[in-house]
């Protein structure tokens, strides 16, 4: 069955660096589209990065613009979100996201405080 498993989130000051990782299995990877979206306290989830299934197209949106980087690995069907200048407002549960089928990870906790 499709799996997505998140690691990486941690607690950092702000300036700081994190990178996430989702792990997957059960589908054709390499020929998937995939998204990392965030969920901050009290908030709605919000899209923050997609990849297309070779990388070369990738989409940000503009609060990480500049800061935050997604790659993907086909070879170890993996996707990556670099995140760097981390600020408090980035503070939320980061989730890996399969748009074909609608599947989400469990979720890796973020949170950027001094």
């Amino acid at each position: 069955q499709v799996q997505l498993v998140e690691s990486g989130g941690g607690l950092v000051q702000p300036g700081g660096s994190l990178r996430l990782s989702c792990a997957t299995s059960g589908f054709s990877f390499s020929h998937d589209v995939m998204n990392w979206f965030r969920q901050a306290p009290g908030k709605e989830r919000e899209l923050v990065a997609y990849i297309g299934p070779s990388g070369g197209v990738k989409n940000y949106a503009d609060p990480v613009k500049g800061r935050f980087t997604i790659s993907r690995d086909n070879a170890k069907n993996t996707v990556n979100l670099q995140m760097n200048s981390l600020k408090p407002e980035d503070t939320a549960v980061y989730y890996c996201y399969r748009p074909n089928g609608a599947y989400w990870g469990q979720g890796t906790q973020v949170t950027v405080t001094s």
